[in-house]
C-alpha cells in the first residue's frame, strides 16, 4: 500500500523523500513504483520527511510508533499517517505527545504492489479518522490521493474494519472455492464463466441489498440444498462448513426480509442443521 499512495501524492505535487522498507518484496515494491527514491531506516524517513505514511501491518502499528515517539524520531508539527482499517488515531498518542499530528487514513482498497493500484485509488474510500482540528487536512490529503473521503468515529474503527474484511477477504475465499468446484466438476474456464455471474450479483446486491438474493436457498429448496452438501462432502469436505454457515446465514436474511416462505423454511434449516451435525460427527 506503501508505494501506491506515495505514488498518488507524488502525482498531486509532493515529493517522496525517502522510503524504508524489510523484505526484499518491499523493497522491489519501492524501487518498481518509487524510482531513486532512497530507501533508509525509518527513523531517517521521519528525519527527512514533513508528512510520513505508516503502512505496517495492523500488529506492528502500535509498537512502531511507541518505538519511533520513545527514540525521538518524531518531529513537532510532523503529519504522521496511518492506514490501518482497525486503529483510529488513538493509536498514535505517543506521536501526538512528541508533538506529531495524527491521522488516520484507511483506503477500502485491496492491493497488488504494481502501478494499477495507483489508477484503482480514483473514487476510492478512504476511511478517515483525526482530531476535529485536523480534519480538514485528512480529507484534503485523501482528495489529493483520487480518494473520497468517509469520516469514521475513533470506536467505530473495529467494526468498520470488520465489514471491509468481512465482503473483501471473504468473498475471495468463496470465489476460489467456487472455481476449484467448477473445474473438479469439468468446467474448462470457471473464471469466464463465474466472471459475469459475480459481477451481476455484486451490482444487484451493491442496489438492491437482500432483495438481490436468489438461489435455492432463497427459494427454500431443500432438496437442491441436501444434494449440494452431499457433493460437497463427497468432492471437497473441506468446503461444507463454509458452504452451511453461509446458507443459514443467507436464509436467516431471506427469512427476515421476506423472501423465503416460512413454511419452506422449517425442511431447508432442517436439512442445513443435518448437515451440521454430520460435520460434528
Amino acid at each position: 500500500m506503501g508505494p501506491a499512495l506515495a505514488a498518488s501524492l507524488q502525482l498531486a505535487g509532493h515529493r517522496p523523500v525517502a522510503v524504508s522498507g524489510v523484505s526484499d518484496a518491499s523493497r522491489r515494491r519501492a524501487a518498481l513504483m518509487l524510482p531513486d527514491v532512497p530507501v533508509v531506516t525509518p527513523a531517517q524517513v521521519l528525519e527527512r520527511s514533513d508528512l510520513v505514511l505508516l503502512t505496517v501491518p495492523d500488529d506492528a502499528l502500535p509498537g512502531l510508533v511507541e518505538g519511533l515517539a520513545d527514540t525521538g524520531a518524531v518531529r513537532p508539527g510532523q503529519l504522521l499517517v496511518h492506514t490501518s482499517g482497525r486503529y483510529g488515531a488513538q493509536v498514535l498518542d505517543p506521536a501526538l505527545r512528541a508533538g506529531a499530528l495524527p491521522l488516520a487514513l484507511h483506503p477500502a482498497m485491496t492491493f497488488t504492489g504494481t502501478p494499477v493500484d495507483v489508477q484503482r485509488l480514483a473514487g476510492c474510500s478512504f476511511g478517515v479518522t483525526a482530531p476535529e482540528e485536523l480534519r480538514l487536512a485528512a480529507e484534503a490529503l485523501v482528495i489529493e490521493m483520487g480518494g473520497e473521503p468517509e469520516w469514521i468515529a475513533e470506536e467505530s474503527r473495529p467494526l468498520y474494519h470488520a465489514a471491509l474484511a468481512l465482503g473483501a477477504n471473504h468473498l475471495v475465499t468463496l470465489v476460489a472455492e467456487s472455481m476449484e468446484l467448477l473445474r473438479t466438476a469439468g468446467v474448462e474456464a470457471p473464471d469466464r464463466m463465474l466472471g459475469p455471474l459475480l459481477g451481476a450479483a455484486l451490482d444487484n446486491a451493491l442496489r438492491s441489498g437482500d432483495a438481490a438474493l436468489t438461489g435455492p436457498v432463497a427459494r427454500g429448496d431443500a432438496g437442491t440444498v441436501a444434494a449440494h452438501v452431499t457433493e460437497l462432502r463427497k468432492h471437497a469436505p473441506q468446503t461444507v462448513a463454509g458452504y452451511l454457515a453461509m446458507a443459514r446465514a443467507t436464509a436467516d436474511r431471506a427469512l427476515a426480509h421476506g423472501l423465503l416462505k416460512p413454511e419452506l423454511a422449517e425442511d431447508l434449516l432442517g436439512v442445513l442443521a443435518n448437515g451440521a451435525e454430520g460435520d460434528a460427527g
